[in-house]
């Protein structure tokens, strides 16, 4: 019996090396409007707030290099509470507890405004 073959593969091995993967990072704009929004946010039980750094020498061990992210600490855990971290053009917010992904949002802002909404949202972002 003849088996059917997918007309497009995007398994790692098939991208050719001709293709960039398009991924934002961590901007100034991001970090200024992260100390704002947890100064901010610190009566609503927002406690700290990191940003990792990427070491370039570093990779996964699936062969992948590591991104930056950011990590929201809530009083009420010593752990971080949350995980914020850009895939795409877009930006992924996680239950960090649970690892439980709790959407995708079009801007750093947004994703920020769903965890503690503590600062009025612009009506436009740029990436």
């Amino acid at each position: 019996m003849a088996q059917a073959t997918p007309l497009l593969d995007l398994s790692p091995v098939s991208i050719g090396g001709n293709v960039i993967t398009l991924r934002q990072g961590v901007l100034p704009r991001h970090r200024e409007y992260l100390s704002r929004w947890l100064e901010a946010g610190m009566r609503m039980g927002l406690f700290d707030a990191e940003i990792t750094p990427v070491d370039s020498g570093v990779t996964n061990f699936d062969g992948t290099t590591p991104i930056e992210h950011v990590l929201v600490w809530v009083r009420e855990n010593p752990d971080p509470a949350y995980m914020l971290r850009p895939q795409g053009m877009r930006w992924v917010l996680i239950d960090h507890l649970r690892n439980h992904e709790l959407g995708s949002y079009a801007s750093f802002e947004l994703a920020l405004h769903t965890i503690r909404p503590v600062l009025p949202l612009a009506e436009t972002y740029a990436a």
